[in-house]
Formats: structure tokens, C-alpha cells, sequence
């Protein structure tokens, strides 16, 4: 599993699997943001089955599906409310990162 560092405290990767929750947890993730809806592409985990990896190896989890190509204004006010509320180092996921990269990005804008 490869991540990219986009600040100190917020990492970006593709979609993850289950197994590699205890990787996360190692590299000093605190929480799991999943940017990806359920049912994307045949054969993905779900949300619900990766939160309970998540959780069940003492992470915090939250779901914030962003269609891809079509990220809202309530998209990345729910994000930003996330990473204000959860601990970090956050760790979020999409299919390739880039939903995730591009959120993080708007949050900066806003605050600027």
C-alpha cells in the first residue's frame, strides 16, 4: 500500500482493503477518512466493511463519499469538519487519491 503526504498531518492513497489497516495504524494514522462511495467499481470493500476493520484496530473512521469529477461545497465543508474533529495524522482514501488531494486542497482555499 502506498500513500502520499500532502501535509503533516493528512496522507492520501488509493482505495485500501481491510488488511491494510494494520499498515495504517503502524505508520501513525490516528483516523481513516473514506472519500470513495460504496459500489464505485465491482469488488470494492465497502465503507461499513473497512470502518469496522478501522475501529476494530482502535482508529476513528469517517465516511464522506465525493462522486467522482463532482465534489460539492458540502463535500468539502463535511471534510474540513472532519479533520477539525478527528485526531491525527489522518489517513483518507479514494480510488486513486486524487478526490481526497483535490478536498484538501479546496479546504486550504477557503480558509486562505
Amino acid at each position: 500500500m502506498e500513500y502520499r503526504e500532502i501535509s503533516e498531518d493528512y496522507s492520501v492513497s488509493g482505495q485500501i482493503q481491510p488488511e491494510d489497516v494494520a499498515a495504517i495504524k503502524a505508520a501513525g494514522f490516528k483516523s481513516v477518512i473514506c472519500n470513495r462511495p460504496d459500489d464505485e467499481q465491482p469488488g470494492q470493500p465497502s465503507a461499513d466493511t473497512l470502518k469496522a476493520a478501522v475501529e476494530a484496530a482502535g482508529l476513528a473512521f469517517r465516511y464522506i463519499p465525493v462522486i467522482s469529477g463532482q465534489i460539492t461545497a458540502e463535500n468539502v465543508e463535511d471534510q474540513a469538519e472532519a479533520l477539525d474533529e478527528l485526531e491525527g495524522p489522518v489517513f483518507a482514501y479514494c480510488r486513486s487519491g486524487a478526490r481526497c488531494t483535490n478536498l484538501y486542497g479546496l479546504i486550504q482555499q477557503s480558509k486562505g
